[in-house]
């Protein structure tokens, strides 16, 4: 027990002497890629503004003005929220706008049950509420005090229950980011099966094991820090092996899908980036272990 102790200990040591350049710009590097698939579906959204529009009324049966608003509201939400949350300015309606078009997204465009979709936006939803809680760490830390009413100037005071659903919120979010593993296990298990040499099967073993192990610590709050470095080294390989929207041509439906995957796995990657900077908080096996 005690040789395992040691090179945990070794290990920890080793990421974190790896880690320190780094440690400043993690909380910036991790807000930029979380909204990063919001400005993207921004910019796509304007850029093929007539194709959507059709879409919403000839598929989804919507009348031209509800239509046009559906658009407009998404388009504004995103990116008024992700400047806000760059700037770290009114966080609450910075997260509330964003969590808001994530799910009237899903309603808007019919994707609300299709399990990939669902395990997708459910993980960017976990990345937001990160965002949220990293944003009163953030706060805390600037201004020196311990209860969360900057985050909320012109309403009541919140009393100290409030930093308990700071709390749970945090682990609700790592509950949720979690989400995006099993959306990427369903696309790969759903591939075609001439690609299962020994070579990808032994890949998918290690993949497998690896990421569910990790995503369990990340869960329970066990090594949340160094299992998110992990997963953020996963994520980014596999993204940029499967997701490869560069390579289809602009008039592809292929290249807005895969596109679509790659900056979605950026933005959860960025949420795990600042998991990886505020840590998992209070409700957490790291936590309680140090309280004993």
């Amino acid at each position: 027990m005690d040789k395992v102790q040691n090179i945990s200990l070794r290990a920890e040591n080793y990421i974190n002497r790896i880690a320190n350049p780094i440690k400043p710009y993690l909380s910036h590097i991790g807000r930029f890629l979380l909204v990063a698939t919001f400005f993207e579906d921004a910019f796509r959204i304007c850029m093929q503004y007539p194709e959507q529009f059709d879409f919403m009324r000839n598929f989804r049966r919507l009348p031209a003005p509800l239509a046009h608003l559906f658009l407009v509201f998404c388009v504004g939400s995103m990116v008024s929220g992700s400047v806000l949350a760059l700037s770290r300015k009114k966080m609450v309606w910075a997260c509330g706008l964003l969590v808001s078009v994530v799910l009237i997204q899903s309603l808007g465009y019919g994707i609300l049950f299709y399990f990939s979709f669902m395990m997708r936006n459910l993980s960017l939803v976990g990345g937001v509420l990160l965002l949220f809680v990293e944003s009163i760490e953030y706060e805390r830390k600037v201004s020196g005090r311990g209860d969360n009413s900057f985050l909320f100037r012109g309403l009541p005071t919140l009393t100290d229950s409030d930093s308990e659903k700071s709390t749970y919120i945090s682990l609700i979010g790592r509950i949720l980011l979690i989400f995006l593993f099993g959306s990427l296990m369903y696309n790969s298990n759903s591939k075609d099966s001439s690609s299962s040499g020994l070579f990808s099967v032994i890949f998918r073993g290690l993949y497998f094991v690896m990421g569910s192990v990790s995503c369990l610590m990340v869960a329970v709050g066990f090594k949340a820090r160094y299992s998110a470095m992990l997963l953020v080294a996963i994520l980014c390989v596999v993204n940029m092996f499967i997701n490869q929207w560069w390579k289809h041509g602009h008039g592809s439906p292929e290249r807005d899908f895969l596109r679509y995957d790659f900056f979605q796995t950026l933005s959860i990657i960025g949420g795990f980036m600042l998991l990886l900077n505020s840590g998992p908080g209070e409700m957490s096996f790291d936590k309680k272990r140090k309280e004993f």
